[in-house]
């Protein structure tokens, strides 16, 4: 149960880093922050069978999504932090180490790539999006990011 409660508060710390990265972007650099009613609509579709869309702009707008697409986000980032604890185990967390992190944090970018930005109508790893490679950037500066949030929240635990 140790395990379970340190990828939980893992999870969440490593999400929270990543919106705080986003924020910083946003701020300093004029990056778009994510768009979570986006995910909320795609979620909210995929709860009635709908997985892929060409475009989930085009659909319609659903109450609570920007809510649902914030819950679904830290939610998945509390089930990484849960799997990635119980893979890198209680020898692990008794001293971090940011390497196995970091590794773990870029795999879960597949989940992105190959399920919800296609899923959303942007393409595999944003094949559609008008500069793809800039957003595979980003995807992967803010996955490492996450990566950082969970060796940092396991430390912070220590």
């Amino acid at each position: 149960m140790e395990l379970v409660t340190a990828g939980v508060a893992m999870g969440l710390g490593a999400t929270l880093a990543m919106d705080l990265w986003a924020l910083l972007l946003n701020r300093l650099a004029g990056q778009k922050l994510p768009n979570w009613a986006a995910v909320g609509r795609w979620v909210g579709q995929a709860g009635q069978g709908r997985l892929f869309h060409a475009d989930i702009g085009a659909v319609p707008s659903a109450p609570g999504e920007l809510a649902l697409g914030w819950a679904f986000h830290y939610a998945v980032g509390v089930i990484y932090g849960v799997v990635f604890a119980l893979l890198a185990g209680p020898d692990w967390l008794a001293s971090p180490s940011f390497l196995p992190a970091w590794i773990f944090a870029l795999v879960t970018i597949a989940a992105g790539w190959f399920l919800l930005q296609p899923g959303m109508g942007l393409g595999w790893a944003a094949s559609r999006t008008p500069a793809p490679w800039k957003v595979r950037a980003m995807g992967l500066l803010a996955h490492s990011v996450f990566g950082l949030g969970l060796w940092g929240t396991a430390l912070l635990l220590g």
